[in-house]
């Protein structure tokens, strides 16, 4: 018996699970937006339930990767729209986990949504063709930068591919005291700026780890004598690599002393907030960026990925791929963008309202698919 009083039950499925901030911020804006749209209940599907329900207080949270395929399923079968995304999770290696409940979804009827994903490296067949099987069912398929876009359409991805934006483009901070900083062993009354590491990976399988980790201690080094800053690393990714990619640029510093990681455990809207006392950033993480574009803290990116390349066309930021840069090339760009930095802010200031335009787009999409196509069909 149909019972239309009862809220929408949403799934959500990406890389969750206290794994990656900038992940977490993702699914924090997704939450943020749907709540605000419609009465909803929120299954995450995630790899640390416990992190996910604690984080993002929802109403449950499903162990994804430890789930069987019929216990999947009968989670699956529940819902009224089964999400995938945001983030990039559809590249070599890892499409196939991450597309499991996609193919459920398509079995039992509920209609799938691609939430403002990346998409690449796609090299291999198998994974082009699963990729292609899975979105070519799916109801609504949105991608957040346009590469994304043109490898899902040369993988013979066929529904009409929309570009959205990153949801987290649509975070706000969340206040912070003063202790905060003193607790990390930040002066507030210094020069503070902002670092970023990622590490190699499926993800990014071209990062030359000795290359950057030179480019960044130099980079470090210089804006330590030219700006008299104090650096702090910001790790988004603690629990993997990043704290000691981080140690490990710090190693090749002249003015290591002057230098510090980010040590305790923030959220993504508290970690905004911090990154909004930094005056100047520079970084290789999406969502570090991101969070500098926010805060409108100026920044240069080291552009590793496709995704990055595509947050500094919207924001017209002019940066060569990662290894087409030296380290004379980076300190120009960072000594030019220090002196324009104002200049900086008043762009960012400018361009950031039609790209989080962009970002909320994805969220109506959803909530069309839940009320036009869905709602009359919601049973109790």
């Amino acid at each position: 018996m149909g019972n239309e009083n009862r809220p929408y039950r949403v799934g959500i499925s990406g890389s969750y699970g206290g794994l990656n901030l900038g992940d977490e911020a993702i699914l924090e804006a997704i939450i943020i937006q749907l709540r605000n749209s419609l009465p909803v209940e929120v299954v995450v599907f995630s790899r640390d339930p416990q992190d996910t329900l604690q984080r993002h207080k929802v109403q449950h949270a499903v162990p994804v990767r430890q789930l069987t395929r019929a216990e999947a399923r009968a989670e699956v079968e529940q819902l009224d729209v089964f999400v995938l995304g945001g983030g990039g999770m559809l590249y070599d290696g890892e499409a196939e986990e991450y597309l499991r409940e996609v193919f459920l979804a398509h079995e039992v009827g509920v209609p799938v949504l691609v939430y403002a994903v990346s998409a690449g490296p796609l090299s291999y067949r198998s994974t082009r063709e699963i990729v292609r099987e899975a979105l070519n069912k799916a109801a609504v398929v949105t991608v957040r930068d346009r590469q994304a876009r043109r490898l899902l359409e040369d993988a013979g991805v066929q529904p009409n591919i929309q570009l959205t934006a990153d949801p987290a483009l649509l975070l706000t901070p969340e206040p912070l005291s003063i202790d905060v900083l003193k607790r990390e062993g930040l002066d507030a009354e210094r020069r503070l700026v902002g670092l970023s590491v990622r590490e190699p990976g499926l993800a990014a399988p071209d990062v030359e780890v000795h290359h950057y980790h030179r480019l960044l201690a130099n980079a470090a080094d210089f804006m330590v004598d030219r700006l008299d800053a104090d650096i702090v690393f910001v790790p988004l990714e603690r629990q993997h690599m990043d704290i000691q990619h981080s140690h490990a640029v710090m190693a090749q510093m002249q003015c290591a002393s002057r230098a510090t990681i980010l040590k305790g455990e923030y959220t993504a809207r508290q970690l905004l907030s911090i990154i909004g006392r930094f005056e100047f950033s520079v970084g290789m993480r999406l969502h570090f960026l991101i969070f500098s574009a926010l805060q409108n803290v100026p920044f240069v990116a080291l552009p590793y990925a496709p995704k990055v390349t595509d947050l500094l066309r919207d924001l017209e930021i002019t940066m060569p791929p990662l290894q087409d840069v030296n380290t004379g090339r980076l300190l120009a760009t960072i000594d030019r963008s220090w002196d324009w930095r104002d200049t900086i802010r008043a762009r960012t200031q400018r361009v950031l309202p039609s790209l989080q335009q962009r970002a909320l787009e994805t969220n109506k999409l959803l909530v069309d698919l839940l009320t036009v196509n869905v709602g009359p069909e919601r049973s109790g």
